[in-house]
């Protein structure tokens, strides 16, 4: 499927994770449905898929302190599933999943990445995979609470949410001066992509004719891959030049590179 570019490119800047869910409040059927539609249809790489499930994900999620960060009555969830053969499936599922939580943002839902704190064994209990695949994150959806709790206030402060290091810390290449006008906007959508514990472990290389993303090693781990972080910043970077009239190919690439965005043509709109 084509990637709607002006609804996700809007949806990227009103993104914010939530983690606790207003019970009186059901996701109506008809945005369920259009929700499933799109795990379906939204495959763009083989290896990666996405599976909504439609009941309480009451026992997969578990804090990171205590009670703290722990996901509360969201009535649905989505598993991002990966097949482990292929070698670039981390940064597959993260750009696949992160495509299902911008459209989930359109449709005027809450989510939340998780990827190292719920148990992939109650989520295989749920959703079916085969002996080649790992869930390897999950969001919950609903509609979140109307006020933050305490306890999402004290994962802000935990993650640092919203902080963002500077294009000149995160980027090498060619002179800013010299960037078109959708490598700019791309990467600022880049920095706004999120990860785990906010702890943003990509970099770029700006070419004449593309970006390619890499990963820093600084950072924690928190048994999360950084490069299934970069692939949501992939995401963010092709949303981006999509709405500035730019289209590309990604080619994924061996570590510590993930994926060089290939620009096309520049007059898609």
């Amino acid at each position: 499927m084509d990637i709607p570019f002006s609804r996700w490119h809007l949806a990227i800047t009103e993104r914010r994770s939530r983690r606790q869910f207003d019970l009186n409040r059901p996701i109506e059927p008809e945005t369920l449905v259009a929700l499933d539609t799109l795990c379906k249809q939204f495959r763009p790489f083989p290896h990666a898929r996405s599976r909504l499930v439609t009941e309480s994900g009451k026992g997969i999620f578990k804090g990171i302190v205590g009670s703290y960060g722990k996901i509360k009555d969201a009535p649905a969830f989505i598993a991002f599933i990966g097949d482990m053969n292929s070698p670039y499936v981390q940064e597959e599922v993260g750009y696949t999943g992160e495509g299902i939580i911008l459209e989930a943002t359109a449709l005027g839902l809450n989510t939340c990445w998780v990827a190292g704190f719920f148990r992939p064994e109650s989520v295989a209990s749920l959703v079916e995979i085969d002996s080649k695949e790992q869930i390897l994150a999950v969001t919950p959806v609903g509609y979140a609470r109307k006020f933050e709790s305490l306890e999402e206030k004290l994962m802000t402060g935990f993650g640092r949410t919203h902080k963002r290091l500077s294009i000149s810390k995160l980027v090498t290449g060619m002179e800013i001066v010299k960037w078109p006008e959708w490598v700019r906007a791309s990467l600022e959508a880049a920095r706004l992509a999120p990860s785990a514990v906010n702890r943003q472990p990509w970099g770029f290389n700006v070419e004449d004719d593309g970006i390619t993303v890499f990963g820093r090693t600084s950072g924690p781990e928190f048994n999360v891959s950084k490069r299934l972080d970069c692939g949501i910043a992939m995401l963010h970077i092709e949303v981006a030049a999509l709405s500035s009239g730019v289209k590309g190919d990604w080619k994924l690439l061996e570590a510590p590179r993930v994926g060089r965005f290939c620009v096309i043509n520049d007059n898609v709109k």
